[in-house]
């Protein structure tokens, strides 16, 4: 069951440098939800707070709430690792592991969860493939290293993989800036897919993309240098490219700066 996500009063810091400062907002679920802004204003840093992958970071640290449903996501008994799971992520750049082949790729979550069962292992292989719509494609070299595919479907292979343990949240950052324009095409029409299944939040530098895959859209914006990133604000995706409030959305997003 997709989850909806309700942050309150956000900080995030590295150290004692606040990266971003007091963002609240609610990100429904069965729904794509595109953050976009300049370079540096906090995007990715609080993407990565969704699941806690901000306190990988020596010195990561968050004041405030992030409630996953009815969950506090950072209350004291909380199983960080826990949370990776429910909620998942799709990185930059595809990451298979390099060793590993097509099939273990997708299945190595499950085996860290203790699953041993070689037909329990194959039918999820095959149904997160097909989920990442990749099956057709891999389906008669599961053997083979998952390095040795093209980037776009090595991005499929990682959201395949990310989806395999069965997370309500899958987080994508710049999930397609480092592919050609048809695998972004392929990357785009997956997430629409995906979205009657999961709660998804992509961070993006292109705004067709923004508008071509998100309900709502959240802008995010510097000061100025030095100073923490913020929300400027959140709406429907058509507003917030079509109307928005705040004069600094409307020039991020007409080109002005950024």
């Amino acid at each position: 069951m997709a989850k909806r996500i309700d942050v309150s009063d956000l900080n995030v810091y590295y150290g004692d440098f606040k990266a971003v400062e007091g963002v609240s907002m609610t990100v429904e679920p069965r729904s794509v939800t595109a953050f976009i802004g300049p370079s540096g204003c906090g995007k990715s840093t609080f993407l990565r707070t969704l699941n806690r992958m901000h306190e990988v970071i020596p010195g990561g640290r968050v004041e405030g709430k992030v409630m996953l449903d009815d969950q506090d996501l950072y209350a004291a008994d909380v199983d960080p690792v826990g949370v990776r799971r429910t909620v998942g992520m799709v990185f930059q750049r595809p990451n298979p592991f390099p060793t590993m082949s097509i099939r273990d790729n997708v299945v190595a979550g499950l085996r860290l969860n203790g699953v041993k069962s070689k037909k329990a292992l194959d039918e999820v292989a095959e149904k997160s493939l097909r989920g990442a719509n990749l099956w057709n494609e891999v389906k008669d070299r599961l053997d083979k290293p998952g390095a040795g595919l093209s980037g776009g479907q090595q991005q499929r292979l990682c959201i395949a993989r990310a989806i395999a343990v069965e997370p309500q949240v899958l987080l994508m950052d710049e999930p397609c800036s480092a592919l050609d324009p048809i695998s972004t095409l392929a990357i785009e029409d997956l997430i629409n897919q995906l979205k009657e299944t999961y709660t998804i939040v992509i961070v993006t530098h292109n705004m067709q993309q923004a508008a071509r895959v998100s309900d709502r859209t959240a802008f995010f914006n510097l000061a100025e240098t030095g100073k923490p990133g913020r929300l400027i604000e959140m709406d429907d995706t058509a507003t917030i490219f079509n109307n928005p409030n705040e004069k600094a959305t409307e020039d991020y997003i007409s080109g002005r700066f950024g």
